[in-house]
């Protein structure tokens, strides 16, 4: 198990993807999943307060990720698109908010990793709260210029133009709410990387060098 945390535009998608692609593991977004709820949420015309309605909607729904890489699909219909728009961005801080939902979601990630044995997990969360006893703890961070540069790339590669301002506003909100949610800290044991001007090779060949220097020896030695 390797847990990948860390702030939006911190690069926790792109590093996990390509840190499971080299380790032959699977790889599981759970920001896609909290926005796939959210999604849920708006689509169903549900109040975004009402957090039990919202999570009992969401234990009704089949949530898949991952298969093929990258895919998030809701009761069948493929969504990965749908839950990175403007409108699931601003309403997840407050979906992700209630404790149901989240208590859903946790126990979902865990079943993931119990039913592969273990993966790649990413997410803001994952090893101080979901996978306390991963192995492999990481804790990407970013300036905050280059985390509203990456998410200014990300939406015009959408074909969401935005100026970056107001990306670098959004990012701020984001953060903001995100607070309140769930405070945003590296684990005790976790290793944290400043990924601003790396690329992400770079950051990937790091953290699978670790993962092959001191876990991969105690596992094979079990």
């Amino acid at each position: 198990m390797v847990a990948i945390d860390g702030p939006a535009g911190s690069g926790k998608s792109t590093v996990a993807r390509g840190v499971a692609d080299a380790l032959g593991l699977e790889v599981l977004d759970t920001g896609a999943m909290y926005r796939a709820v959210t999604l849920l949420a708006l689509e169903g015309g549900f109040d975004l307060g009402d957090g039990e309605a919202i999570t009992g909607a969401a234990e009704r729904a089949r949530l898949e990720l991952g298969d093929p890489p990258g895919s998030v699909r809701v009761d069948g219909r493929e969504v990965s698109r749908e839950i990175r728009g403007p409108a699931v961005s601003a309403a997840v801080s407050q979906v992700s908010s209630h404790p149901g939902v989240r208590a859903l979601l946790r126990r979902r990630q865990r079943e993931w990793a119990e039913q592969r044995g273990g993966g790649v997990v990413e997410g803001r969360d994952i090893g101080t709260v979901v996978f306390t006893d991963a192995p492999l703890k990481i804790f990407l961070t970013a300036s905050d210029d280059e985390r509203a540069r990456r998410r200014h790339r990300d939406e015009h590669a959408a074909a969401r133009p935005a100026d970056l301002d107001s990306v670098r506003d959004a990012v701020d909100r984001r953060d903001a709410l995100d607070h309140r949610t769930t405070p945003l800290a590296p684990a005790a044991d976790a290793v944290v990387i400043d990924t601003t001007g790396r690329t992400v090779d770079d950051v990937v060949d790091e953290i699978v060098e670790r993962w092959r220097s001191s876990v991969a020896p105690s596992e094979s030695g079990r």
